[in-house]
């Protein structure tokens, strides 16, 4: 008897893009990719060499592709622009949507999303936050949940790119809504996940500086910044993001409780072999995200897939996507007003602390 298998088309070809294809395509069994969509000619040639021999139909236009004989999903991996108009058009064509984070880098605009995908309760809609399908993540959240340090109450977490020198960052600064929304966003994420996923927040208030891409300041973004969100309930995080590290990609996270505390990756390692030289020891770490998240990613898709395939229960509410997207745009704005920005318990922006 023939194993049942998701068909699934990708959106988008970029770097992000490209990875999920040959997600979907090599390592998720469950799933067969049919089809892929990119306006870009020099994606359309990568696909014509690694997807095309494969059976997989090209497509220059996305709304084409969605009408693909027997297509079921879309992963979305275009540029955050468009996230969520190609999302809202695979759900009404009646498909499952998997999409790159974030779903957009407006609140109302991500809401849009989730309006669309209530409309439609029979689909599989998520918004792809990885590192809640990495193993040390969820072994740090299970052993939290057991009641292993108490109450979790501070969560510090960061991610730190290494320094992309080409000037990748400076142009992508003009789309991806700042650094807090494209860079802090998977910790703001985690925040939610770990402190609860309806926690409200209470306040944000942020700094940033431009150490080596002045240029970022024209699209009013930084390439370091720190913020601090405050939650009703009194808990605390504080996220650390940066354009800027020298030896490779620093991700880590604390999640410090009323009985003992858990670390991801404090110490970041690409594996487990120490150099020893002349000046001393040091062993190497990833060096960009995807080399330290890649399983994540994979995980992710196999995951989704068997949501779709036997109506599952995602693992992730698609409104804590906007609650991301609404913490992330407070903090740049804080970022550039130089003002704390606060809320009340309904989630509403209030013009000072309740006290």
């Amino acid at each position: 008897m023939a194993v049942q298998k998701l068909k699934i088309a990708c959106a988008g070809l970029g770097r992000m893009g490209k990875r999920h294809a040959l997600h979907f395509l090599e390592r998720t069994p469950r799933a067969e990719l049919v089809a892929a969509s990119t306006p870009d000619d020099n994606e359309i040639q990568w696909a014509k060499q690694h997807l095309e021999p494969f059976g997989v139909r090209l497509y220059k236009d996305y709304d084409e592709m969605l009408k693909h004989e027997g297509l079921q999903a879309v992963v979305i991996a275009s540029v955050t622009t468009v996230h969520a108009e190609q999302a809202i058009k695979a759900i009404d064509a009646n498909l499952h949507v998997l999409c790159e984070k974030p779903l957009s880098t407006s609140v109302e605009v991500s809401q849009s999303v989730v309006d669309a995908a209530r409309k439609k309760p029979h689909l599989k809609v998520m918004c792809g936050f990885s590192r809640r399908f990495d193993n040390s993540y969820r072994d740090a959240f299970d052993k939290m949940e057991s009641g292993l340090i108490g109450r979790p109450s501070i969560f510090r977490s960061q991610t730190c790119d290494k320094l992309d020198p080409s000037g990748f960052f400076v142009a992508y600064a003009e789309f991806s809504g700042g650094i807090f929304v494209d860079c802090s966003i998977h910790d703001i994420d985690l925040a939610l996940w770990f402190f609860g996923q309806d926690s409200q927040v209470k306040s944000v208030v942020s700094s940033g500086i431009t150490a080596l891409q002045p240029e970022l300041r024209k699209h009013n973004d930084r390439d370091n910044a720190v913020g601090i969100v405050e939650f009703y309930g009194g808990q605390v995080a504080y996220l650390f993001c940066s354009r800027m590290m020298a030896a490779g990609q620093d991700d880590a996270t604390e999640i410090i409780g009323t009985e003992g505390k858990l670390t991801v990756n404090a110490q970041p390692m690409a594996n487990l072999v120490n150099i020893y030289e002349s000046t001393g020891i040091r062993r190497e770490i990833p060096p960009h995200y995807y080399g330290r998240f890649e399983q994540a990613f994979v995980n992710e898709a196999n995951e989704f897939t068997a949501c779709c395939l036997d109506d599952l229960k995602l693992p992730m509410k698609l409104t804590g996507a906007v609650q991301a997207v609404k913490i992330g745009c407070a903090l740049q704005e804080s970022l550039i007003s130089g003002k704390k920005i606060y809320f009340d318990e309904m989630g509403n922006r209030s013009e000072k602390a309740l006290l």
